[in-house]
């Protein structure tokens, strides 16, 4: 099949849903968006778990009735081999993160095994794409590795409807970034909109069907993806156009599709539509789709700020001292500490208390044994976090005098 055909190209099935019907929501969803049609059912099936935080966040990471009306749909219409795959960041443990969110509750009740594509056994190679790339074969010049157990797979990726600090939206095609990059992928921030196209370009010559699958129960808007203020949405979307379902995701966010450079790019190339007018939406009415705006907004964080100064601001000619030197890891540690130690406990647990008020809340403490893990401030790490923090911005001062000369 050439390159950006496919079954259900232009297509996008959006249903809106509720806590007691979303198993069954999400079985009428798939099927609309003809997905048998896409994923070869002789083939293994990988599930792409998003876990953007290793702590419960509203819209932060793939629900877990999201992952099971995957599974249970999946298995009801006779896929037999289907697996989860997990990725590493420099900011979250997967491991931690699968339990906390309840991804492991909900693999483990149907029997699904995960992998977790950083440990030593996961073999990487090189690969050479078939066609030409837009920014990886500079970024990395000794070659482009992904994961072998990809090749010759079905995918489906699992993300959730919210912002992002560097991409205006994260949804499939983000997704896909964990994934098919190893822990360099930093890399590519300064180029990220060509990057995630790169990556489509990629799933679409190694994946034999490529689905996706978005939550919008609780959905994310702000500094997203981790400090994001939720609100309750009730919609869920699927599609086999990685393009298109970003592109209706990023239009019910109040968002035109077409000025987010990743969408537009992909669209151009001809890798999916992006175009709202062009794309044909089944399940819920087209008309009250597309006149949806959620006004949402992009915002930075105090680290994204510091990061784009690196990526496209003053202090891109020190990008490769601070982003590919033995410096790298006091930026990692500083964002944890952010988060984990400032963000969560002072502000994020009051969001995460409310939320857990809502039906949708309550679905979510009805998994596994029904706990929620509620990190609080600690006096001691509070004040380590505000120095890291402190000496970040001298740092960063002492950088732009640099550069001012």
């Amino acid at each position: 099949m050439a390159l950006g055909e496919f079954p259900g190209k232009g297509k996008v099935a959006v249903l809106r849903t509720t806590p007691e019907t979303v198993l069954d929501d999400y079985k009428r969803l798939m099927k609309l968006a003809e997905y048998e049609k896409v994923l070869p059912k002789d083939k293994e099936t990988i599930l792409k778990i998003n876990i953007s935080w290793q702590t419960w966040y509203p819209a932060c990471s793939t629900a877990p009735w999201q992952l099971e009306g995957v599974i249970r749909t999946l298995q009801e219409d006779g896929y037999t081999r289907i697996w989860g795959a997990h990725n590493r960041t420099v900011v979250v443990d997967a491991y931690i993160g699968e339990r906390n969110n309840k991804h492991k509750y909900v693999c483990d009740k149907y029997l699904v095994p995960s992998i977790h594509l950083y440990e030593p056994h996961i073999r990487w190679v090189r690969y050479e794409p078939q066609h030409e790339l837009l920014v990886l074969p500079k970024i990395y010049p000794e070659g482009i590795y992904i994961p072998e157990v990809f090749i010759g797979k079905n995918i489906i990726q699992l993300p959730t409807i919210k912002t992002h600090v560097f991409t205006v939206i994260t949804g499939a095609m983000k997704n896909a970034f964990g994934g098919l990059l190893n822990e360099k992928r930093h890399w590519t921030h300064a180029v990220i909109h060509e990057t995630l196209v790169d990556l489509l370009t990629i799933q679409q010559e190694i994946h034999t069907g490529i689905f996706a699958v978005m939550d919008g129960t609780f959905a994310g808007d702000g500094p997203g993806p981790r400090a994001m203020r939720w609100h309750v949405k009730n919609v869920i979307l699927a599609s086999a156009d990685q393009v298109a379902i970003d592109a209706i995701s990023a239009k019910l966010q109040g968002f035109d599709p077409m000025s987010i450079p990743f969408i537009r790019i992909a669209h151009e190339k001809g890798l999916g539509v992006g175009d709202p007018e062009q794309i044909e939406i089944v399940g819920e009415d087209r008309d009250w789709v597309l006149s949806q705006n959620w006004g949402f907004v992009q915002e930075d964080t105090f680290a994204s700020r510091g990061q784009k100064a690196i990526y496209h601001g003053p202090l891109k000619p020190f990008e490769g001292i601070l982003l590919r030197s033995p410096l790298v890891p006091w930026s990692y540690i500083a964002s944890r500490f952010y988060y984990d130690v400032f963000w969560y406990p002072l502000i994020g647990r009051r969001r995460v208390l409310e939320a857990l008020r809502t039906p949708w809340g309550q679905l979510f403490k009805e998994y596994g044994d029904g706990r929620v893990v509620l990190s609080k401030p600690d006096p001691v790490a509070l004040s380590v976090v505000l120095g890291v923090m402190g000496a970040g911005i001298l740092g960063l001062r002492a950088l732009w005098k640099l550069v001012k000369g």
